[in-house]
């Protein structure tokens, strides 16, 4: 079969991709904390707690797919699932008071 995109090497975009939403999320979820600890206002906890939650959903995907090799699946199932729950979360402390 011929590679439709010869330039383009897929692995290393998905990690690199990858790579910075982690490191975003990371620093979402530090600089979100930050705020409850100086503040003290648990809506603030839940949303680092929930941002917390979708970026782990990403670094588990990685170490699933490529430290693990389980099959792809695996990582999708624990990065949707976590995004859901942190989302979740996320409105919750949107919404809460």
């Amino acid at each position: 079969m011929i590679d439709p995109y010869p330039l383009v090497h897929l692995p290393t975009v998905i990690t690199a991709l990858k790579t910075i939403t982690l490191l975003l999320g990371a620093m979402i979820t530090y600089f979100s904390y930050k705020a409850y600890r100086r503040t003290g206002a648990n809506p603030l906890g839940l949303l680092a707690f929930g941002f917390a939650l979708v970026t782990l959903g990403s670094l588990l995907a990685g170490v699933f797919d490529l430290g693990l090799s389980l099959p792809r699946e695996y990582a999708i199932i624990a990065e949707s699932g976590l995004t859901a729950l942190g989302f979740g979360v996320i409105v919750y402390s949107l919404y809460a008071r």
